[in-house]
């Protein structure tokens, strides 16, 4: 084939990938693929032609944009983790604030109510797990339920049962964020209850350093997750200055980033639970670490660390603006 007729039979399809390159990870593979074969005829037939040497400029720079790409998708998720979901927090932190004053009011509440009511634990966890952890208990082991089941199953098993709940506790925040409270009040009277459970045989510290191994991670994660849900709900019952459905598809946008954010800590406590807090006999020390830590973040995270987020960021518009000027 000639040059002139190789040039007008390709011509067309160089000039559109140079003025509207493809966008899409196939149709870009597909249009480099068929660039790099065009490459190697020129090369091959017109070895000193300037057609080899645009050809080879054009599949330089497709090569190097997908290669930033993979770059950008690898930075992407670290950007995410950095600052979206930490400003997104700081964003919905009266919701967040809402949500937390919610699981500690019913904790508080089902915590003394079950004081008076020794039935209590027994009505929300069954009479032969209440039964299972006072044996437990007198036989100097309050925690050993802990230590039953194979470890990898538990931590399976948790994960997916945390995840199934918050999601729901996510998606039902649609219907007015009432079974979003609700679900979220049940699992704060839970944790009372339990905590009274051990408070009432004189373990009530031990309950924090052991138990909160892995509900740390859990309790948070439930809290941010019915977040999310009143963040949906209220988008669409108070969309403000904008549109009920622009309002809520944002609103809905910003429930999904949270809920991408909070999986890795479903997936830890339940690792926690399954794996660790079962050691809290033999390696009393790593328990108590892990309490810590987990604690610390947690604070660290969605509380101070988007405060210094929004201050910085403020900072900098307004030396921004004061250069401008």
């Amino acid at each position: 084939m000639r040059e002139a007729l190789f040039i007008k039979k390709n011509k067309d399809r160089w000039l559109n990938n140079q003025s509207a390159p493809p966008q899409s990870p196939d149709e870009m593979a597909k249009v480099f693929t068929q660039l790099v074969d065009d490459l190697a005829y020129a090369k091959t037939f017109y070895p000193t032609s300037k057609t080899v040497q645009y050809l080879n400029k054009q599949a330089s720079d497709m090569y190097l944009s997908i290669y930033q790409n993979r770059k950008e998708e690898s930075s992407r998720l670290v950007y995410y983790w950095k600052y979206e979901l930490p400003l997104l927090i700081h964003k919905h932190r009266k919701s967040l604030l809402f949500s937390f004053v919610l699981f500690m009011t019913f904790f508080l509440l089902a915590f003394f109510v079950a004081v008076k009511d020794a039935e209590l634990a027994s009505n929300f966890f069954g009479n032969s797990y209440v039964e299972k952890t006072l044996e437990n208990i007198k036989e100097g082991n309050p925690f050993g339920i802990y230590e039953t089941g194979n470890p990898i199953l538990s931590w399976l098993g948790i994960m997916i049962n945390n995840i199934k709940v918050a999601f729901l506790s996510f998606t039902s925040g649609i219907f007015c964020g009432i079974p979003t409270m609700y679900l979220l009040a049940y699992n704060g009277a839970m944790l009372g209850i339990f905590d009274q459970l051990f408070v009432a045989h004189g373990f009530g510290v031990q309950f924090w350093l052991v138990v909160f191994v892995h509900g740390t991670l859990e309790i948070t994660a439930l809290i941010v997750a019915a977040t999310a849900g009143f963040v949906l709900g209220k988008s669409f019952l108070f969309p403000g200055t904008k549109k009920r459905i622009d309002a809520f598809r944002d609103g809905a946008k910003d429930g999904v980033k949270i809920m991408i954010g909070i999986l890795p800590a479903f997936v830890i406590a339940a690792f926690f639970e399954g794996l660790f807090t079962r050691l809290y006999n033999d390696i009393a020390w790593l328990t108590t670490f892990l309490t810590t830590a987990s604690v610390l973040f947690v604070i660290w995270y969605f509380i101070i660390y988007p405060v210094q987020l929004v201050r910085k960021k403020k900072k900098g518009l307004e030396e921004g603006g004061a250069l401008h000027a």
